[in-house]
């Protein structure tokens, strides 16, 4: 009796972690808003980059694939999360390429199909994989590598803000929002004794926690005097 109470607890605990993993995921999903209120307001992408969301989408689609029944069991809230994510970034991407010129809307209609041909490739050929523990382990260390890539990403902005001694492109609530996130899958993976989903999101939580640090350095510091314009990237 009292195994089953401990074992009842430890899956309540996981399933409370992953319903918040959800909720604060979508300080990450909502975070581009103002930068499309911009681009749907001029009517022009300018200088920004889709390919942020195009590989934010292909990374959602490899990791819910991973989350689903047919590829690991008790990972729902991995699955419901990244599609969640999935549908965030397709709506970005259809929004970027209506307001795109037409040598990008042609990149990004390429880069979308690209993004579909290697889901459907990964799908189809995990699926051919009859051993299900096997085909759990293919799928989630390509999923792993999609996250720790992700999660990687940050590593430009924390050089950027410690060259600059500015965390004028570091903002706080998404940095926030990243670190919540990851830490709540982390506990998420470590009670369903998943190592592809607390691995990546092991490091996500200490990249993140790097950030809050950052942040809370040079705020404290008033080292904000660098007010270089927004650096824009090049899709």
């Amino acid at each position: 009796m009292i195994h089953w109470s401990s074992h009842n607890n430890r899956w309540i605990l996981k399933d409370a972690a992953g319903v918040a993993g959800n909720i604060f995921a979508l300080g990450l999903f909502v975070s581009p808003i103002p930068t499309f209120q911009r681009i749907m307001r001029n009517r022009s992408t300018e200088h920004f980059s889709g390919l942020p969301y195009i590989y934010a989408l292909l990374n959602c689609l490899i990791t819910m694939w991973y989350g689903m029944p047919a590829v690991s069991s008790n990972n729902v809230l991995v699955m419901t999360v990244n599609a969640m994510g999935a549908a965030f970034q397709l709506v970005y991407i259809i929004l970027f390429t209506a307001c795109a010129d037409k040598a990008k809307k042609v990149r990004m209609l390429g880069l979308l199909a690209g993004d579909i041909i290697l889901f459907a490739i990964i799908v189809a050929g995990s699926l051919q994989i009859l051993n299900c523990h096997l085909r759990q382990i293919v799928v989630g260390v390509i999923s792993g590598f999609a996250l720790i890539s992700m999660f990687a990403s940050p590593l430009f902005i924390i050089n950027l803000v410690i060259r600059t001694r500015s965390v004028e492109f570091m903002p706080f609530y998404l940095s926030l929002s990243t670190f919540l996130m990851s830490t709540s899958f982390l506990m998420y993976g470590i009670l369903n004794g998943d190592i592809f989903v607390f691995l990546p999101n092991g490091i996500g939580t200490l990249l993140g926690m790097t950030q809050l640090l950052l942040y809370c350095y040079y705020k404290s510091s008033g080292s904000e005097s660098s007010r270089e314009p927004l650096i824009e990237s090049y899709s």
